[in-house]
């Protein structure tokens, strides 16, 4: 291309030159034939960059989808000491926001930089071969521009390595925020871990804010450098052309245009470097999993080890590798039996949940600390095993051996040993996929893993019979294609529960352990389970640790531990004559009724029956893919364009107007209509003009306009400086207000909006990462560029018609109409793909949430002028992709709608309050059942009252309306004489405490957590160590090395 221009513009030269030989018809021929060139080389490099761009967007999306699975593999490839350092929303953070952060670098970015280095390249090849030492001259600002980049580009990561780690942090509290939701607005603590999460927020932005004038640093030299080049090359090109040096008036305008051009392309590298940039820094922490050193799992397999051989644990001591100075088993000898059933039993904290964790080798006995590499530095996921002071050398995580027969159990291959294991664990753990899926995972690592459907579908089926689970499936109207939710929530905890035994016996293991399989279920559905139980544990080695001593009074042998000791052992019975026993006190203070053998056959199978007929029939509202129509209709928000959209956000931060306005003055000021780029092109047509003169006048003229391009370089540094510092500082400030404002949204919703298919925890944490970090991205150096395309378009227009508004329109509208067509087009598309993108990875982002979860189960005027149009099109990705998250921000405001009547405030009499539910009715809007009709009781104030019925009579969902989670269909609740509808709710949630099934902590202190419904000023040391005591808990609080400080 500059081979041709410069042709063309010695044509023009040679043809108005004084006493010029040239003819009109040989310079009609030469422009003609030059023309023809410009138009062949415009179709080459339509097809070359349609080529480019469809490779590397396909090569953008499968190595991010790579990373992802690689990272994820990676991850699940570590022991569980490791994975149980890592927050699930670290997890999601980094396999949405760090692989699209990648995405975009490789998709958009890393092209533009092999476009730069190729273009550089070119141009140096074509400058050296026409002169050589005017090349060498005119490279004189490169050594400066890389010097720039050098010195920059190393703190600027070093700062975002901070601010991620940060990010991190916010995005493993939203996720634990989002996971139980319900328990935070029971506790009114939505503003308190609102705060926690902002504050994490706050300190990622003030690190951030730092990277502010690397960026302006950045993008200074390049621009100086591009017209400190321009004004350069001229200069020593006339003084050559004047000493006779070079006679060549072509050869000095290619070489001019070939090296500014190259400078050019260097200076478009800021975005890509700055892009690329925080791709490295989000992939060292993705590498930093996958090349982590996998721990070899491979050893013995049967025959060599005796699956049905008696498990002997011989004194084994066992601290986890997180809490060093707390001794969990000590010295500990146990045998189970093969083909027998063996119960553990003992008070909170014993052990006994340990001993499972190391059946499983989730631990071994030799653990200490795991590391995950990351090149040349290693990164400790696990605390370091920290010694005590009295013994710092001989302290470990384990010793003493667990042996299967006569073979130590570190010396089977892992994958088969625990393919031998069946283990249903307290909290069953299902996948939000359909029955079917979840009951054949089990499958997995065995010999039916790839079996046909049909042949799997009946083991699935077998199993949910065993389980007693076939019954309440086959009433379902999608039956064992039933979506069952996240985490199993449209299913009741019976249900759940007999799923979990069901994808745990499928495989016909000859071990089975059962961590409180029925902890979690009522009386009636025990007995259910219990049986299923008793059914699958015949003829195997069964391991069952329990509280609910009912449920092993069967067992062949019962162990009682305390504090990591066996203090007892024997069968029901005989423990039962020890009536200074330990056993002896626990089955006394459960009241257990020694001589009940439990219910016959026939009631087992009525109680069925009946929860079969109260079952939860979530897929009668449910889609054929999944997705709950209650999901599809959750919201009327109507999504806008770019300007009603990111414009409104950007409208809504005109508080910031001082940043606003000095990144407009310095757009302005690097592409408007009266700087930079218009005068460039003035200045080239000043050049042109002086290569027609002759003598003193053509040396004095060049100088003059040289220096001009001097002042011009000068002018836009300043420019982009300015552009480069404020745009950035806006991208951090708006990005960091919205995302707070995102997490503040969504802690308003009530309860049914994450009952959603589309609103898990997983995916409402993916999307808090990834909005607004789109925002960020296209209001960062991406639209301090897209500014300048604009101001350098209107500019280069406006001179164009003042000095030729023929020609100015002959290139209008032969040339702008086919860019802003294409342009238009390409940011529609680029929103459909944003939108399909952006579909199928947060689906990935809940995925791998649940499965980190459950792993124990488991994107010249005119001329300069058009380039503009161009290069603003080619933002169209981060366009579409930014108004995408607009809109999703904009859709979680509240309606605006005000209630008809202010709350009312609680009122309270001696202290307590009756309750009364009138004629209640109620179903859920996901649900196509009603699940209570027509229910009227009440509770007199100070009256202990207890709810007891079949799983899915709707005991949770009374709890729930209590709550206010929902609201009835019909009917009202009263409290203390007043419908709860038009009590305060903060109030009324103030007044009342709610103990859930299946408890949380968050990450934080004990006290912490204990003082988290109550403000700062009401948890005094007095207070929670009041509450502690009455919980019964607090012995073993004070017996732990920092009390209530150490985190959970």
């Amino acid at each position: 291309m500059n081979i041709v221009f410069g042709q063309l513009v010695g044509d023009f030269a040679g043809y108005f030159v004084l006493n010029t030989t040239v003819t009109k018809a040989a310079f009609q021929s030469s422009v003609n034939q030059n023309a023809t060139y410009i138009a062949y080389l415009f179709v080459g490099k339509f097809v070359l960059s349609y080529t480019s761009m469809l490779t590397v967007r396909i090569s953008g999306l499968r190595i991010s989808a790579a990373l992802r699975l690689a990272y994820l593999q990676a991850l699940f490839a570590q022991p569980v000491s490791i994975i149980d350092t890592i927050s699930a929303g670290k997890v999601s953070a980094r396999i949405t926001t760090s692989s699209n952060t990648i995405q975009l670098a490789i998709s958009q970015q890393f092209a533009m930089l092999i476009q730069v280095i190729a273009l550089t390249g070119g141009f140096y090849v074509v400058a050296f071969i026409y002169d050589w030492l005017l090349t060498l001259v005119a490279s004189a600002s490169l050594p400066f521009i890389l010097l720039a980049y050098g010195s920059t580009l190393p703190f600027y990561i070093k700062v975002h390595k901070k601010t991620e780690h940060a990010q991190e942090q916010a995005s493993a509290l939203a996720f634990e925020i989002f996971g139980s939701i319900r328990v935070i607005v029971a506790f009114g603590a939505e503003e308190r871990l609102s705060t926690q999460h902002n504050g994490w927020l706050l300190r990622a932005k003030r690190t951030e804010m730092k990277n502010g004038p690397l960026i302006g640093l950045m993008m200074l030299p390049s621009f100086f450098s591009m017209y400190s080049t321009f004004g350069l090359t001229f200069w020593f090109g006339i003084r050559r052309y004047m000493r006779g040096n070079t006679d060549d008036l072509n050869a000095i305008v290619i070489v001019l245009f070939s090296v500014v051009m190259a400078v050019m392309s260097v200076g478009r590298v800021a975005s890509p470097i700055i892009a690329i940039a925080k791709a490295a820094t989000a992939a060292t922490e993705l590498f930093k999993t996958i090349d982590s050193e996998t721990p070899d799992t491979s050893g013995l397999k049967a025959p060599e080890i005796p699956v049905h051989a008696d498990i002997v644990l011989k004194d084994v001591s066992f601290i986890y590798p997180s809490r060093p100075d707390v001794q969990v088993l000590d010295r500990l000898n146990v045998k189970f039996e093969a083909g027998k059933v063996t119960a553990i039993v003992g008070p909170s904290g014993s052990g006994k949940s340990t001993i499972v964790g190391l059946l499983e080798r989730w631990y071994d006995l030799s653990d200490q600390s795991s590391k995950i590499s990351g090149g040349r530095k290693e990164e400790t996921l696990v605390q370091e095993d920290t010694q005590p002071a009295e013994d710092p050398k001989t302290r470990e995580s384990g010793s003493g051996s667990i042996r299967i027969g006569h073979i130590d159990l570190r010396s089977a291959d892992l994958k088969w040993w625990r393919s031998q294991i069946g283990l249903v664990q307290q909290e069953p753990f299902l996948f939000n996929d359909t029955i079917y899926n979840n009951v054949a995972y089990g499958l997995c690592s065995t010999q039916w893993h790839d079996a046909p459907k049909e042949e799997t579908l009946a083991l699935v089926k077998d199993a949910c019979k065993e389980a007693y689970a076939d019954e309440f499936i086959s009433k379902l109207p999608l039956g064992y294609d039933t979506v069952v939710g996240e985490s199993g929530i449209k299913l009741s905890g019976g249900q759940r529960q007999r799923i979990a035994i069901a994808r745990s016996i499928i495989k016909q293991p000859p071990i089975l352990i059962l961590d409180e399989a029925t902890s979690a279920v009522d009386v009636r559905t025990e007995r259910i389970v219990q049986k299923a139980l008793d059914s699958v544990s015949e003829n195997r080695t069964t391991i069952v640790i329990a509280h609910r001593l009912s449920t092993i009074k069967r067992a062949d042998k019962i162990v009682v531990l305390r504090q990591g000791r066996v203090v007892e052992e024997g069968s029901h019975q005989q423990l039962l004559n020890k009536q200074d026993g330990v056993y002896y006190g626990l089955v006394h203070a459960q009241e257990l009724l020694i001589g009940t053998d439990g219910l016959d056959d026939e009631i087992l199978l009525h109680s069925t029956r009946v929860e079969s007929a109260t079952v939860h029939q979530e897929a009668a509202n449910t889609s054929p893919h999944g997705t709950s129509l209650a999901a599809q209709s959750e919201t009327n928000y109507k999504q806008k364009d770019i300007l009603r959209s990111f414009g409104r956000l950007m409208y809504e931060q005109r508080s910031r107007w001082i940043l606003y306005s000095l990144t407009i003055l310095g757009a302005i000021g690097a592409g408007g209509p009266v700087v930079v780029y218009p005068l460039q092109a003035y200045l080239f047509a000043k050049i042109i003009d002086v290569f027609t003169l002759t003598g003193s006048e053509l040396v004095n003229r060049g100088n003059f306009w040289a220096g001009m391009f001097g002042v011009l370089a000068v002018g836009a540094g300043v420019s982009y400086f300015v552009l480069g510092w404020s745009s950035y500082t806006i991208s951090i400030a708006v990005s960091t207000h919205y995302r707070q404002e995102y997490i503040d949204n969504i802690l308003r919703k009530r309860i049914a909006f994450f009952d959603a298919e589309g609103n898990s925890a997983g995916t409402l944490t993916s999307r808090l990462s990834t909005d607004p970090t789109q925002l960020q991205q296209l209001m960062g150096t991406e639209m301090s560029m897209a500014l300048i395309s604009v101001f350098n378009l209107l500019g280069s227009l406006a001179i164009s018609f003042a000095f030729g508004w023929k020609l100015s329109l002959v290139g209008l509208f032969s040339i702008l109409p086919i860019i802003l067509s294409a342009g238009y087009l390409r940011v529609k598309l680029e929103m459909q793909f944003e939108a399909m993108n952006a579909a199928v990875f947060a689906d990935s982002s809940q995925f791998a949430t649940e499965a980190v979860g459950a792993f124990r189960m488991a994107a010249v005027c005119l001329l300069l002028g058009s380039q503009a149009a161009g290069m603003w099109f080619s933002f169209a990705p981060n366009v579409a992709e930014a108004t995408g998250a607009a809109n999703r921000i904009l859709s979680l405001r509240p309606s605006g709608t005000k209630e008809e009547y202010p709350p009312k405030a609680l009122k309270i009499y001696d202290g307590s309050v009756g309750i009364e539910f009138l004629n209640v009715y109620f179903k859920y809007k996901s649900r196509d059942v009603p699940v209570i009709t027509g229910l009227s009781l009440k509770v007199e104030p100070g009256q202990f009252a207890a709810l007891v019925g079949a799983s899915g009579s709707g005991k949770s969902t009374v709890i729930s309306l209590l709550e206010r989670f929902y609201d009835p269909d019909s009917g009202s609740i009263v409290c203390g004489g007043q419908d709860i509808s038009t009590i305060s709710l903060r109030e009324y949630r103030n007044a009342m405490s709610l103990v859930a099934q299946e408890p949380t902590l968050y990450d934080g202190t004990i006290r912490e957590n204990v003082a988290l419904s109550v403000d700062a000023a009401s948890a005094t040391d007095q207070a929670i160590q009041q509450a502690c005591i009455e919980a019964q808990i607090h012995s073993f609080i004070v017996s732990l090395p920092e009390g209530k400080s150490p985190g959970t």
